[in-house]
């Protein structure tokens, strides 16, 4: 995998030694090198250069087979024999290396063997055939997954292309990102002989890519200090501040955090509970965020305190006696037993503080949460442990497909998005734009299923993950019950119910690509907008064969005709209404809410003789008799047809015009001016004044209006600027 090696005169970012800093073991070079030298050891003896993996790893798995990893290792030498790192080291301490932070991490047999073997394939003769024969499937899959492509054949994509590859293989075996992680860990710690340049580039690709995969695989002692070393190389003058900062803390007379510590201890003895306290010294990323954040640190500030039990209620019965005997900091308080992180993290979070100001911070957690927060996803080991005979009947049976226990939410999305761009550029920004989002929110959809979201997601986010590219047929959303833009920004534990049309040939707005946050939407939007460009003049004549744009340029054009949208062209003898006292009287219906027969009514005489007629309950009303306005008597005469003015709210989409005024036509309604106004934030208002034959057929119109995909709303139009401006 190409490992660089350091040249042990150029110092790291060594953190001072202290006596409460507590720090894994790392691998003896020197040790590595006089062991390498020696070869392989006679058949059926352990090398002696794989006797500290093989101490460590008992550690964790006491019935590990041991001869696996032997076989590995003289494999691993022999092959790699006579290549050397750019430190002059002898190339097998690098995969040693490797295989021993993974040994440290609790990792199993067949990943440590799979670590031995992981540059074989791309560095010397061996192939994946030899590996798969020897050591089986599964390792095979493994060394395959961390295997390089050739840049002879990629070219500038070669990288990009690998960690696609690597991705899709962490997919079906999360193993292979463990052993990826160890490896760039290594090549970080021994990045020292690397031009400068190249230093910071490598030090970029992880901080972009590599640092937030470990901390959504959940393992944290990996990804702190990859950020360590990576502050270094990018930010050398500040890590040189906060290096400082350290040193300071640490020759303090006085430790707040091993009082605290003791205090605690002290507790939870008298309360009989038994549990572990420890110092968690922050590393130099977290001091320098909280210096930054909090100005001046105090002492208890450089660490945090660590309380280890047995069982999960023990976790509250610590939070309990610590909050019961000491002073709370409430705002501090979070539970990640009950609500996990995403990234598999548990552990409760809490605050105490002093007379004189000091505060700690204490996790509380069990000595299983702490394995897997330190470790995530390497602590679990093979999430597809072979079934037995009687499980692999049953799941044929059920036709049940296998589940990953440490597959999220984020790999899924991840995994989808992937295969939507095939264009390496595009999926290495995008990659790096959407491992830089790192908190996750999860919504719920009205069937009781859920989505897992980036936070900042919105309802077009949501659509693209539920319905994929289907998605482009979504005219809106309701959240919590609500009517919602499909640009509203949605919540932890929100309920989405996305409202899907029917026409098979619905497009997304181009508006949409604005309000996107997910891969899956952006990619899908562009891959729609890319084939089919916006018009070059948008204002010109409507495209042939468009029903919709015809609709629309005909309702602009009747619009022009009739500005005011709603009355009548004129004036009309009202021969559906009888005026009391004035049998002569020339009638014209209101356009201000467009009564219609059975309506409850009232007139008014206004300028000319002429006598308006209102709904009883409109706006208009109320004002024209408080103005003065003498009030008529007016009735439903015989005739039933009428003419009124409708209001439509709608979602915008394609067609929607067309689908309306058919929907009208098919209920009878002769449509006599229309106004569209221009789309806000996706939503449309149309306003229809039309004419009916009878009166008694509104309430059908009403509801096939309603009944047109996208229509959220329809009702009787109220326009109270008309009214106000009723002549006198």
């Amino acid at each position: 995998m190409s490992a660089e090696a350091t040249n042990p005169a150029t110092p790291g970012p060594v953190a001072p030694a202290t006596p409460r800093r507590r720090s894994r073991p790392r691998i003896d070079l020197r040790r590595l090198v006089g062991a390498a030298l020696l070869g392989p050891a006679s058949r059926g003896r352990l090398p002696d250069a794989i006797g500290h993996v093989v101490e460590v790893h008992r550690a964790h798995h006491p019935d590990a087979d041991l001869e696996t990893l032997r076989r590995a290792y003289v494999l691993a030498e022999s092959s790699h024999r006579g290549q050397m790192r750019k430190s002059g080291e002898p190339y097998i301490t690098h995969p040693l290396a490797v295989t021993l932070i993974l040994a440290e991490l609790g990792a199993e047999t067949t990943t440590l063997t799979a670590s031995l073997l992981h540059d074989t394939v791309e560095d010397t003769d061996v192939t994946l055939d030899q590996v798969g024969e020897q050591f089986g499937a599964e390792v095979r899959y493994l060394v395959d997954g961390v295997t390089k492509l050739e840049k002879v054949d990629y070219g500038a994509a070669a990288e990009p292309e690998t960690f696609r590859k690597m991705l899709v293989a962490t997919g079906n075996d999360v193993r292979v990102m463990s052993i990826k992680l160890a490896d760039r860990l290594h090549n970080m710690r021994t990045l020292g002989v690397m031009r400068p340049e190249k230093q910071a580039r490598i030090a970029k690709v992880t901080r972009d890519v590599l640092i937030p995969l470990a901390e959504r695989l959940g393992v944290q002692a990996l990804k702190s200090e990859l950020e360590d070393l990576v502050f270094a190389i990018l930010h050398p003058e500040e890590y040189e501040h906060t290096r400082e900062l350290v040193v300071e803390n640490a020759s303090r007379a006085d430790d707040p955090l091993a009082e605290f510590a003791d205090a605690m201890r002290a507790i939870l003895r008298d309360a009989g509970i038994q549990a572990e306290v420890l110092i968690r010294p922050r590393h130099f990323v977290s001091v320098h965020r909280f210096s930054r954040k909090r100005g001046r640190m105090r002492g208890s500030d450089f660490g945090r305190l660590l309380v280890l039990v047995n069982e999960d209620a023990d976790c509250y019965a610590v939070l309990g006696e610590l909050h019961t005997c000491m002073t709370p900091v409430v705002s501090e308080f979070k539970d990640f037993i009950a609500v996990p992180k995403f990234n598999l993290y548990q552990s409760l979070h809490t605050a105490v503080a002093r007379e004189d100001g000091q505060v700690a911070e204490v996790l509380i957690r069990t000595h299983q949460m702490h394995k897997v927060a330190e470790a995530g996803v390497v602590a679990l080991g093979n999430p597809y442990p072979a079934p037995s005979e009687e499980q692999a009947r049953a799941r044929a049976a059920a036709d049940e497909e296998r589940v990953d226990p440490t597959r999220p939410g984020w790999l899924s999305r991840l995994l989808d998005w992937q295969e939507a761009a095939p264009d390496p550029d595009t999926f290495w920004s995008t990659l790096r734009e959407d491992l830089a989002q790192d908190r996750e929110i999860t919504v719920f959809r009205p069937d009781g299923g859920t989505l897992g979201l980036p936070e900042g997601a919105t309802c077009v986010d949501a659509a693209y993950a539920q319905y994929g590219e289907d998605a482009h047929a979504c005219i809106g959303a309701r959240v919590n019950g609500r009517l919602a833009t499909l640009s509203t920004v949605l919540r932890d534990g929100d309920t989405v119910q996305l409202l899907m049309g029917q026409d098979p040939a619905s497009e997304p707005s181009r508006e949409w690509l604005e309000h996107a946050h997910t891969p899956a939407a952006r990619i899908a939007i562009q891959r729609w907008l890319a084939t089919h460009p916006a018009p070059a003049e948008p204002d010109g004549p409507a495209p042939a064969g468009d029903p919709g744009a015809a609709k629309a340029a005909e309702a602009t054009a009747r619009s022009a005709a009739d500005p005011s949208g709603v009355d009548a062209p004129a004036p009309r003898p009202g021969a559906a209404i009888t005026v009391g006292g004035r049998p002569d009287a020339t009638v014209r219906l209101a356009g201000c809410c467009t009564p219609v027969p059975l309506d409850d009514v009232t007139g008014f005489l206004v300028r000319g003789g002429v006598v308006t007629v209102h709904r009883a309950e409109c706006d208009a009303v109320a004002r024209m008799a408080s103005a003065g306005r003498e009030e008529v008597d007016v009735s439903w005469g015989d005739t039933t047809g009428c003419r009124v003015s409708l209001v439509a709210e709608s979602f915008g989409r394609p067609h929607l015009l067309a689908d309306l005024t058919e929907a009208m036509a098919l209920e009878g309604a002769e449509i006599v001016s229309a106004t569209v106004e221009p789309p806000s934030q996706q939503r449309v208002r149309h306003t229809y004044t039309v004419q009916l034959p009878d009166a008694a057929r509104l309430p059908a119109l009403l509801r096939a209006m309603r009944n047109v995909p996208g229509v959220y709303d329809v009702d009787r139009a109220q326009h109270h600027a008309q009214a106000a401006a009723e002549p006198a």
